[in-house]
């Protein structure tokens, strides 16, 4: 068994493990949990009845946050001509084509996300076992491949989030920092729900969401009543 601090178990103390909390319930105890010196991530995790092994069973997406994920974010885009200059123009932090390919298979890596028009992709490839490991790789299904990279850009730097299911059937994201306000947090939470409630497979049956969690970075989780956002909804 992990051994935690004096202030994690002063925060789990507040919490009711066996209780499902509503949403303003869960927020208003989230906010009781904040122990850390730093500006804690806010986390969302749900437990999915899927089967991530059966293609029509992948739960994949993203959803632009209406109060942003509260810290900046370094945008890569492999474009070329007019394209990288869009990308510059909309914010992109870095912006071209081969030749940022090759300082990437140099190891330079000091970005954070990374968009790429269609025709670059063959040259993205290259470096696919490079960037895929990290959460790099650009992918149609989040909309980081795509000629309309001005858009991206501006995404996701105003706080777009992926989420994707791992082989376990778990799905976690950050949806803001604790130093934001309730209702921000509230707000986030719920465009971040509704992506994935509208993201439910074809192929997924009888219950789809069987846990939710709402944590802090160092906080224990706070069960919540996912009838009750589905029926609120």
């Amino acid at each position: 068994m992990p051994k935690h601090g004096k202030k994690y178990l002063e925060a789990l103390s507040k919490v009711n493990r066996e209780a499902k909390y509503s949403l303003d319930e869960a927020l208003d105890l989230l906010k009781g949990t904040v122990t850390a010196k730093f500006d804690e991530t806010v986390e969302v995790s749900m437990r999915l009845g899927v089967d991530p092994k059966y293609p029509d069973q992948q739960v994949r997406g993203s959803v632009v946050l209406p109060h942003g994920i509260g810290k900046s974010v370094r945008v890569l885009v492999f474009a070329k001509g007019e394209k990288e200059k869009e990308a510059l123009d909309a914010g992109a932090d870095f912006a071209g084509g081969d030749d940022l390919v090759q300082k990437i298979q140099g190891g330079w890596l000091d970005f954070d996300k990374a968009v790429a028009t269609p025709d670059m992709m063959g040259a993205v490839g290259r470096i696919g076992k490079l960037l895929g490991p990290r959460g790099l790789m650009p992918n149609p299904k989040v909309g980081t491949v795509t000629f309309d990279v001005g858009k991206a850009v501006k995404d996701l730097k105003g706080g777009k989030v992926e989420y994707r299911v791992d082989k376990t059937a778990t799905l976690a994201a950050g949806i803001g920092k604790a130093s934001f306000d309730k209702d921000k947090i509230k707000e986030n939470f719920l465009a971040f729900f509704e992506a994935v409630v509208k993201s439910k497979p074809s192929g997924a049956k009888g219950t789809y969401i069987k846990t939710l969690t709402l944590s802090t970075t160092m906080g224990p989780g706070i069960r919540m009543n996912v009838n009750t956002l589905l029926a609120a909804k």
